[in-house]
C-alpha cells in the first residue's frame, strides 16, 4: 500500500512580474508555474486545490468566516518511517491496569428494594418540661 505525506500551501493571490508576460492572467499563470516547479524539485506532486472555510477573529469578541484557496501537494512517504507509523496503528493496544467498567446487571437478576416499614400509629412521645 502506498503511503503519502501531504503539504498544503496557500494559493497565490496575485501574479508576479515576469519577463515577456504582460497580462494579469499570464503573470498569475507564471506564479502558479513557479510554485509547482519549486515544490516539484523537493519531490512534491501537485494533488489538488481546495476552497476551505477559515473562521477568524474580528474585533474583540466577533468572528468572521473567510474562504481560503489552498493547494495540496503530496509525495511518497519514507517507507521505513511510514511502516513504523502504520504498525503503531495496526498493533493491538497495550494492556494496562486501568479497571474496566462493570457490566450493568440484567433487571431480572436484581432484587427489588425492601419496602419501607410503615410508621407506627402511636403519637410521638412528648417530653415534659420542668419549667412549666
Amino acid at each position: 500500500m502506498q503511503r503519502y505525506e501531504y503539504k498544503v500551501v496557500p494559493a497565490p493571490r496575485k501574479g508576479t512580474k515576469a519577463k515577456g508576460v504582460k497580462t494579469p492572467e499570464g503573470r498569475f499563470a507564471v506564479t502558479i508555474e513557479q510554485l509547482l516547479n519549486d515544490l516539484a524539485i523537493d519531490g512534491w506532486e501537485y494533488h489538488r486545490s481546495e476552497l476551505l472555510p477559515s473562521e477568524e477573529r474580528s474585533g474583540l469578541t466577533g468572528s468572521t468566516l473567510n474562504w481560503r484557496n489552498v493547494m495540496v501537494f503530496r509525495r511518497m512517504a519514507n517507507s521505513e518511517a511510514a511502516n513504523e507509523d502504520m504498525a503503531a496503528f495496526l498493533s493491538p493496544p497495550e494492556e494496562d491496569a486501568t479497571p474496566l467498567a462493570r457490566a450493568v446487571p440484567d433487571p431480572r437478576d436484581v432484587e427489588a428494594p425492601k419496602p419501607i416499614p410503615a410508621e407506627p400509629d402511636e403519637p410521638p412521645v412528648k417530653s415534659e418540661n420542668k419549667d412549666d
